[in-house]
């Protein structure tokens, strides 16, 4: 038996071969990321029998060496990050370098030789729709700061304008309403140039263009504000303008940024049998579907219902020492935190669209039972996902 110790880096990595003896067979060496190294790293590999290669799961930097090894009938396992660090951290002497890495895996490979498993390449349609949704959370998070960003420019030329112009709006045009008003107008000292009647008119014609409710009270309250407003950014300076325009372009590229991603994920998903399975359940639309899948991923490479609960960071894993038993645990979010996150969703849209199915009917019992609103969204969570690996499962025999 040989184990193969890889630490991957961007472009390339570090390679390390021992036996079950521990005796080193290949002293660490680099091998970059390129059609005649990996060629020759296969080479290496193949003249020894029972070779397993193991190394740390490291997203985009790990891929093209795993597809080169499995493309190569190379038995690969990948394993997770916290795994190796509590391996490593059995070593009573530290120290980190890509040499002590490599040969650390090669080590964690022959110590654990029976439990590695042969990681399944995932479809290319499940490659897809996690790297959209990696970037559809990144432009999240952008649109988050954008709109900071434009709420803050709004406290500086017209405060308190956006309590005013939401206050008797409940609906998704509030927002958009907010950022085309800023847009025209941009400063109050704009407004309180004109008369109240001046501004009555203008307003009017701006909101028959853009499709809004027309109001000559609303005119006035908006002229009185002004008046009463007193602006910190300076309408005469030259970069005003620019600057609160920017901010909501900002904001319009973000959004229009997301809409794209979620439709091409929709169009990748459509093609999937558990998208048509979420679809058809009430209280999940669209979006959550799309992006359950997408941080799930193929189920047929998680093993068990457990597995998938502990993948989302839902296991509470049991504390005993003694005659103690810890009751009062908590889940351990060492997961994918996208999963939990979309979850929690579908749990709030079930308390809104009401379903009558178990899940539905365990999160409103919990609930009587007197567990606080959110743990028990959280308990009806994990009935939910592992309901859905059953499911899923099935729909792949």
């Amino acid at each position: 038996m040989y184990s193969v110790g890889i630490d991957v880096s961007k472009g390339v990595s570090k390679v390390c071969m021992i036996s079950h003896y521990g005796e080193v067979i290949y002293e660490p060496f680099d091998v970059k990321h390129t059609v005649d190294d990996l060629e020759k790293l296969v080479e290496k590999i193949k003249s020894y029998k029972e070779v397993k290669v193991v190394l740390e799961a490291t997203g985009r930097y790990s891929l093209p060496l795993m597809n080169y090894l499995l493309t190569n009938d190379v038995f690969v396992s990948r394993e997770n990050p916290l795994t190796i660090k509590k391996f490593s951290d059995l070593s009573i002497r530290k120290g980190k370098t890509d040499k002590k890495d490599a040969l650390k895996l090669a080590q964690y490979g022959i110590v654990n030789w029976s439990k590695l498993k042969l990681y399944e390449y995932t479809e290319d349609v499940f490659l897809e729709l996690r790297s959209l949704s990696r970037q559809y959370y990144n432009y999240i998070k952008m649109k988050i700061k954008a709109k900071q960003n434009f709420d803050g420019f709004i406290d500086k030329v017209m405060p308190d304008i956006k309590n005013l112009l939401t206050e008797d709006i409940k609906n998704l045009l509030t927002e958009e309403k907010l950022r085309d008003f800023v847009d025209y107008f941009w400063h109050c000292d704009n407004i309180t140039k004109l008369s109240s009647k001046q501004l009555a008119r203008k307003y009017n014609t701006w909101a028959k263009k853009k499709g809004y409710h027309q109001s000559d009270d609303k005119a006035n309250k908006i002229y009185e504000l002004a008046l009463n407003s007193i602006p910190s950014l300076d309408s005469n300076y030259r970069s005003t303008k620019l600057l609160v325009r920017e901010s909501i372009k900002t904001i319009t590229k973000v959004e229009i940024s997301c809409v794209l991603i979620l439709t091409q994920m929709e169009k990748l998903a459509s093609e999937l049998p558990e998208y048509k399975m979420l679809i058809e359940m009430k209280g999940i639309g669209v979006k959550l579907a799309v992006r359950l899948i997408a941080e799930i991923g193929d189920v047929r490479n998680i093993y068990s219902k457990k597995a998938l609960i502990a993948l989302a960071g839902l296991d509470a894993p049991p504390f005993e020492s003694g005659r103690f038993v810890g009751t009062n645990r908590h889940i351990s979010k060492r997961g994918n935190k996208y999963i939990r996150k979309t979850g929690y969703e579908i749990m709030k849209s079930y308390k809104t669209h009401k379903p009558d199915d178990d899940v539905y009917r365990y999160l409103i019992m919990k609930e009587l039972e007197g567990m606080p609103k959110k743990k028990a969204k959280i308990a009806a969570l994990n009935k939910f996902l592992r309901r859905y690996y059953a499911k899923v499962s099935e729909l792949y025999i």
